[in-house]
């Protein structure tokens, strides 16, 4: 198996990984997500699924490149979700974004996973230092980085 498949393969479970540690916190430390937290929670199984995809039916550059525009999409969110947090009067609570998002037919199947029931504001609580939202900013930041890796070393 060549090194990008196994870099993708990586990627995957270390993508994977971070969902499971999201419902860890979300049902074991009741630390609701708000709907930002959500939409990360798509953008990490998005890359997940397209570095999967990739590996597995060899089109390394087509998965690694739709991963990384998951990724990308992912330090978008987590940028806002950021700000969010430095700017304590801007909110994203109850308002549309979350009532679509819960509306979305994975929402509806899958509550425990892509429920939004908390506010973005609130993610203030540590893990290891720093809040859930640094956290994913720094998974966000390696992985879109491990994937641009990817695509580089297979242009060549």
């Amino acid at each position: 198996m060549s090194s990008s498949r196994n870099l993708l393969l990586a990627i995957a479970a270390a993508s994977l990984g971070l969902i499971g540690a999201a419902l860890y916190l979300q049902h074991a430390k009741d630390m609701l997500p708000g709907p930002l937290c959500v939409i990360q929670r798509y953008l990490f199984l998005g890359i997940a699924i397209f570095s999967l995809i990739g590996a597995l039916a060899g089109k390394i550059r087509a998965g690694a490149g739709l991963a990384l525009l998951c990724g990308l999409g992912g330090l978008a969110v987590v940028g806002k979700h950021l700000y969010v947090l430095a700017h304590p009067g801007f909110s994203c609570g109850i308002d549309p974004m979350e009532t679509t998002l819960n509306k979305i037919p994975t929402a509806t199947m899958l509550p425990w996973l892509f429920r939004a029931d908390g506010l973005c504001e609130a993610a203030q609580e540590t893990v290891f230092g720093l809040n859930v939202p640094q956290w994913s900013a720094v998974w966000f930041t390696i992985l879109t980085l491990a994937l641009l890796w990817t695509l580089v070393r297979r242009a060549r």
